[in-house]
């Protein structure tokens, strides 16, 4: 009896050690730039813009929760080489509708759809409509309600829907949740989940642009987009956004695009000025970083790309190289970790 007592004893002991380690695993995160390419351009197979962002701790890979920010082209092909398909993505966040950030999201709503039709929904985040200084309306939610009008009219949603009822008739469209919000100059809570929290912050690039921040017991990443000064044009400070500075203060990571000041107006590159002026420099925005306090800054949507011309632009001095984004990054004043981003370079919270 007494050796009987002495091995339930030890198996309660063992089971409550087993426990206690499971429910205080580490929290980690992970940031993944899914695509670096700048602009709708096409350059040796980079994926247009996008950032995942997984959350956990190590039992399960830091992969509780995965948000899925932009979706450019070739979104899909990245999360694959990752092993996330688009039915592991809690949600996806749009910076702003322009084609090089939203062009790959058809694809990843039509295979979510194809394989697992009947639900669950997926979270759409974005702005609510905004109208630009030229009248034109921008409209995110429109285009996840049109998001398979391509696949309607060819008719593959009814096609496929007929060998599978069990797939919604009307196709992808129904299987997503769109939430917009109304972005200010002060950040706002407008996704959640558990430990999770995302806030959204206007920014300057194009009416209805936003830039975001995640939250973690892990660590904070602030995904900047395209975003910009909101004076257009010099005399200007910093081509930076201070909304988006405001936003990182304290932040671990910045994921941010950049222009390289090769590109600028009067240096032999023929860009055109309001499409430079729009950008957010390097120096300028490793300058910003090192103010906001970040230890972690990752250049994305590179114009121009390592190695290569923007089309149709020139690069008079030759092809730019990692060295030369790391440079103009150091100019900023920025001694934290610099990440000249390239597909799938990862950074992970805390570092194994």
């Amino acid at each position: 009896m007494a050796r009987c007592f002495i091995a339930v004893a030890l198996l309660a002991v063992s089971w409550l050690v087993s426990g206690a380690s499971n429910s205080y695993a580490a929290p980690c995160l992970i940031v993944t730039l899914t695509g670096t390419q700048g602009g709708p351009q096409s350059f040796n197979g980079l994926a247009g813009a996008g950032t995942l962002v997984r959350f956990g701790d190590d039992a399960d890979e830091c992969g509780a929760v995965k948000l899925q920010f932009d979706a450019g082209r070739g979104t899909t092909m990245r999360l694959s080489q990752l092993k996330v398909g688009p039915e592991q993505l809690d949600a996806v966040f749009f910076t702003h509708m322009h084609n090089d950030h939203t062009e790959g999201f058809a694809d990843l709503v039509q295979l979510r759809w194809s394989f697992n039709g009947t639900g669950p929904k997926i979270d759409v985040v974005c702005s609510a409509d905004s109208v630009s200084p030229t009248g034109v309306t921008i409209s995110c939610s429109k285009f996840t309600a049109h998001i398979a009008d391509a696949f309607i009219q060819s008719g593959e949603i009814a096609q496929r829907h007929s060998e599978l009822k069990e797939r919604t008739a009307g196709g992808p469209a129904e299987l997503i949740n769109t939430i917009t919000f109304q972005p200010t100059d002060e950040p706002q809570v407008v996704w959640s989940k558990g430990d999770v929290k995302v806030s959204a912050i206007r920014s300057a690039h194009i009416a209805g642009h936003a830039s975001y921040r995640v939250d973690t017991p892990a660590g904070s990443v602030v995904i900047g987009g395209d975003a910009g000064n909101d004076a257009p044009a010099p005399p200007r400070s910093s081509s930076a956004s201070e909304q988006v500075e405001k936003l990182a203060q304290g932040a671990d990571i910045i994921v941010h695009s950049v222009i390289h000041p090769v590109m600028a107006p009067g240096k032999g590159s023929g860009m055109f000025p309001y499409a430079y002026l729009r950008q957010t420099s390097v120096p300028d925005l490793a300058a910003m970083a090192k103010r906001a306090g970040v230890k972690h800054l990752m250049l994305t949507h590179m114009i121009p790309p390592i190695g290569g011309e923007q089309y149709p632009f020139k690069l008079p001095g030759g092809l730019l190289t990692e060295g030369d984004y790391r440079k103009a990054a150091q100019d900023g004043g920025f001694t934290g970790n610099i990440i000249v981003g390239t597909d799938l370079a990862s950074l992970r919270l805390p570092a194994k």
